[in-house]
């Protein structure tokens, strides 16, 4: 079958493609070969700033030419690779194979055996996607977050004097107002951010087995703990895991993938409570010429950015979910399991950015329905009930919560009427009823 993005087997790549597009940079088999290919060219130039004696004389222009490799990194240039892949059947091999041959014939020709010199291929794997998702979720995750959380923000501000109805276990309860509720997720997302910007982006770099042991026994007077050190958090701005195994221990890449989850989880609340209050009309939708909301019912305009959003960020859950619980387990120094895994880590993102895609244009849709609101509030007097009890409460009288617990549950509905029938009938001093007087559904609604 002809390739077209039609013909995909997965929507991140075919029916939602243009949406994540941009993450190609970052999590797409090119950007993997890219970053390694960064990694080792960076490696190569760390080595001769040591120096060591075979690579003292590398001049800077030397350098320039070995960082055009990776900053002019082309689709031919992966290309190449994945040829040379197909005869060493290994993929970080087939890197340091394709920056020998782009200095073959210059200068550098004869420093080759440094490109690479004395690591495995998790020091280029566990340096190259920890790197990946610094910079893909700097540059694309939370610039879209921000934009979703800078419209709820304007929510709460937009709706933060209109009272509403409260509804727990679904049943009428204490009124408290529109903004109100959508700050509570504001908050939320704003304190799991702050948790995401502490998150370490950990790398290993060790060789073979965390210990450095070729390095050691080639130039032991080299402190290579130290270099390493440098070299991570200096020259890639990543945190160096130590001591570690082959592998990095993930522990910080899990932190990172529950922290993204819980992200998620929010929206998720979010997403249901908005298709609730849609429900129920507290919330309309504009209207887009054009569209259609039921292929049968004409009427229709269903919530379908928030249930798209929904789905999409449980399938992120999922994958976040089990890349956090597989990767920081790997028999005794190191199994493969890691290395298939890490290769999906775009996919929970890729969902994410289409969810948050979907919660941005659904919110631009909402249109507060004022009317049903109030209409709701009018409806429910019953819920003043907990005020009034708890005045009465202060004032001394009688078995309050009683008094209303009789009034409210007599199955008959209450009403403004009922209310104010009730307050008179109370024997308290005036002052009090006056008091009892200025409750309503509309200015019950607390701080």
């Amino acid at each position: 079958m002809q390739y077209h993005p039609i013909t995909a087997l997965s929507p991140i790549d075919g029916r939602y493609a243009a949406q994540v597009r941009e993450l190609s940079n970052y999590f797409s088999e090119f950007a993997l070969i890219r970053y390694r290919v960064f990694v080792e060219v960076e490696y190569f130039i760390a080595l001769s700033e040591i120096p060591l004696p075979q690579l003292a004389n590398i001049n800077e222009i030397e350098k320039l030419a070995l960082r055009k490799i990776s900053n002019k990194f082309s689709i031919e240039d992966a290309l190449r690779i994945k040829e040379i892949e197909r005869t060493t059947n290994h993929d970080v091999k087939a890197v340091e194979y394709f920056i020998k041959e782009k200095i073959a014939g210059t200068s550098l020709e004869k420093s080759g055996e440094f490109i690479h010199f004395g690591l495995t291929s998790q020091d280029i794997n566990n340096t190259s996607v920890p790197l990946s998702l610094l910079e893909g979720i700097r540059d694309v995750y939370l610039p879209k977050l921000s934009s979703v959380l800078n419209r709820l923000t304007e929510m709460t501000k937009e709706w933060s004097d209109i009272p509403m109805l409260a509804r727990t276990h679904g049943q009428p309860a204490s009124p408290t107002r529109v903004g109100k509720e959508i700050n509570v997720f504001v908050t939320r997302l704003k304190e799991q951010i702050e948790l995401l910007d502490l998150t370490k982006f950990s790398a290993k770099f060790g060789g073979a087995t965390g210990n450095f042991n070729a390095h050691h026994i080639a130039y032991p007077e080299i402190d290579w703990n130290l270099f390493a050190e440098n070299f991570v958090s200096g020259k890639l701005g990543l945190y160096r895991s130590y001591p570690t195994t082959q592998i990095d221990h993930y522990d910080h890449l899990a932190a990172l993938f529950h922290n993204l989850s819980r992200i998620n989880t929010i929206l998720i609340d979010l997403c249901k409570d908005i298709w609730s209050y849609i429900s129920m009309e507290y919330f309309r939708q504009r209207v887009k010429e054009g569209e259609v909301g039921s292929s049968a019912m004409p009427h229709k305009v269903n919530p379908i950015d928030f249930e798209n959003a929904e789905g999409n960020l449980g399938i992120a859950n999922a994958i976040f979910t089990h890349l956090a619980e597989k990767l920081p387990v790997s028999r005794l120094q190191r199994d493969l399991t890691d290395s298939t895994v890490l290769r999906n880590v775009g996919t929970p993102i890729a969902h994410t950015i289409i969810s948050l895609n979907s919660i941005e244009k659904g919110l631009s849709k909402l249109i507060l329905d004022r009317g049903a609101i109030d209409a709701d509030l009018e409806s429910n007097w019953a819920v003043v009930a907990e005020g009034i009890q708890t005045i009465l409460r202060r004032e001394g009288f009688p078995k309050p919560y009683e008094a209303l617990k009789a009034l409210t549950r007599t199955g008959r509905p209450i009403d403004s009427k009922a209310i104010k029938e009730f307050i008179e009938e109370l024997n308290i001093e005036e002052r009090v009823k006056e008091e009892l007087r200025k409750i309503t559904p509309f200015t019950y609604t607390g701080i």
